[in-house]
């Protein structure tokens, strides 16, 4: 059964819509909400129970008119729960549960099969898991474009920055102690044949690409556990949220072999790559619902000998445009 039409208003005080920081780069999700209920929207959701409206299809109907899924799911069940108990709800305003949805795994973005088909290469998939999505792949660049990008990127590099999550500003963190650069979307047609692979294997469009990110880690250097999605904590990332959507999928390729360490490991699912040169990690984690995935908390282990090189592609949900 159809639900009836509802424009949704604000009705909550106070609410949190964003996912934000705390500390040791967790995310944290307020677990419960006052809702302020009027008149209106009482009406609406006691309205299609009676009817025989599928509460989950209520659910995505409030979900399309912009209210947060953790509130519109609270505020259906509870109203659902009483309908059960018999004990009707009272009040103009409601205290919710609202902890957070689990992350639901969908089709991955990356294509099914064995190998990877793009304009001018084919690459193996190696391994697959399903959570967090990630895959290795093998061959994404050859060992000639490898040192051709780092030789590219050398003398650009300076020490990488973080974006503090109270201003937004990029600074300089202790917890990541490698030296990076940019490359503009296109910059040079060795950089725009590379973004073609790269967006053929991530099956997203070229245009929701960020610029090509070339990192080094010295001996000793590594990157703390973080997450690769954006938080909204910070004017800086609710903008380019804004402008471009979530980063939705990552793809890390190892510009060379290291000697020891330099590792990426996903503490979460106890898994450690070692990376090898041309050899790629794909990851994804941000389905269709806006859910960003915890499992994908990911760092990269201290280089121990010798010193690693990648490249780091990230997909957005939209056409990508810079500040």
């Amino acid at each position: 059964m159809q639900v009836r039409g509802y424009t949704a208003r604000c009705m909550c005080n106070h609410l949190e819509r964003d996912r934000e920081c705390v500390r040791e780069n967790r995310i944290g999700i307020p677990m419960s909400a006052m809702v302020k209920l009027s008149a209106e929207l009482r009406g609406w959701i006691e309205g299609n129970l009676e009817r025989g409206c599928a509460p989950e299809q209520m659910i995505e109907s409030m979900i399309a008119q912009r209210f947060d899924s953790a509130v519109a799911r609270a505020l259906i069940e509870a109203f659902v729960q009483a309908r059960r108990s018999g004990v009707p709800l009272t009040g103009d305003t409601l205290t919710l549960d609202t902890s957070p949805d689990r992350y639901v795994y969908e089709t991955p973005r990356l294509q099914a099969g064995h190998s990877l088909h793009t304009a001018d290469c084919t690459v193996s998939v190696l391994i697959r898991l399903e959570r967090p999505m990630l895959a290795v792949l093998a061959d994404v660049l050859s060992s000639a474009e490898c040192d051709h990008l780092i030789s590219l990127a050398r003398p650009r590099l300076a020490p990488s920055t973080v974006v503090d999550p109270e201003t937004g500003e990029n600074k300089v963190a202790a917890h990541r102690s490698s030296e990076g650069m940019f490359f503009r979307p296109e910059e040079t047609p060795f950089i725009a044949t590379l973004e073609r692979r790269i967006a053929r294997i991530m099956n997203c469009p070229m245009e929701n690409g960020e610029g090509l990110q070339v990192l080094r880690y010295p001996p000793g250097a590594q990157s703390t556990p973080h997450f690769d999605f954006l938080i909204p904590s910070n004017l800086a990332n609710q903008q380019s949220l804004a402008r471009s959507g979530q980063r939705i999928s990552t793809l890390v390729i190892y510009l060379n072999d290291v000697e020891a360490g330099g590792e990426t490991v996903f503490p979460e699912v106890g898994l450690a790559l070692t990376p090898r040169k041309g050899h790629a990690l794909y990851f994804e984690y941000c389905n269709s619902r806006d859910q960003v995935d915890p499992l994908s908390l990911h760092a990269g282990a201290p280089i121990t000998a010798g010193e690693k090189w990648a490249v780091t592609k990230w997909m957005r949900q939209r056409r990508f445009v810079s500040a």
